[in-house]
């Protein structure tokens, strides 16, 4: 489980293709007190490290993890955003994280407000109806407020997020601008009260 507080910002230095794709990212953690077998949330997707040496971890990032997350994330130069694993004790200053990506939303605009930035991000209509405003959200695995919920036609919305300057400069949404892909995770608790209303409409159906 994780927070959505990015504690580092890691960077892509390699990447090979073992069947599963192996990614190696560099990083400023203090990587003796990281035990192989502990999960890293890196840009919102929770992966298991496997490798590590000073300043470096590798990674396994399976076919359906690949297919799940952001284009374009596991390649050389990208930068991640990193957060190691809660916890028992530590404070919850985002919201619960899981570290399992829902969908893939999509940057329409970033606009600087004062000195922060108002990003608006299209969502498809699979996760439009578990965000709302003033909710919390996962994006690229920064826990962030929704500001603003638009409905489109096509049963999909667009979300709007305000990044204040610090988050925008010590994580890499510094580096979103239109038409970047985001990875998107909703509350977990949106998908249990999903899960509730569907077991209560199936037990009225069948009566």
């Amino acid at each position: 489980m994780f927070t959505g507080i990015i504690s580092d910002v890691g960077t892509v230095t390699a990447v090979e293709q073992r069947g599963d794709l192996r990614v190696t990212v560099a990083t400023a953690y203090d990587m003796s007190s990281v035990a192989i077998g502990a999960s890293i949330a890196c840009s919102g997707v929770c992966l298991t490290v496997i490798d590590k040496g000073a300043g470096w971890f590798a990674a396994d990032v399976s076919a359906e993890t690949e297919s799940c997350s952001a284009q374009g994330q596991w390649t050389a130069g990208k930068q991640l955003n990193l957060e190691r694993a809660m916890r028992l004790g530590d404070e919850l200053g985002g919201h619960i994280v899981t570290g399992h990506i829902d969908g893939v939303g999509e940057v329409r605009a970033v606009d600087e407000v004062g000195g922060s930035r108002r990003v608006t991000i299209a969502v498809g209509s699979e996760l439009a109806p578990y965000l709302a405003a003033k909710g919390s959200v996962t994006a690229d695995g920064v826990s962030l407020t929704v500001n603003t919920v638009e409905d489109v036609a096509s049963g999909s919305c667009l979300i709007g997020l305000n990044i204040i300057p610090h988050t925008w400069t010590v994580t890499a949404l510094q580096n979103w601008h239109t038409g970047v892909a985001v990875n998107i995770e909703i509350d977990v608790l949106s998908r249990y009260l999903s899960r509730m209303q569907d077991v209560v409409r199936h037990r009225a159906v069948i009566g």
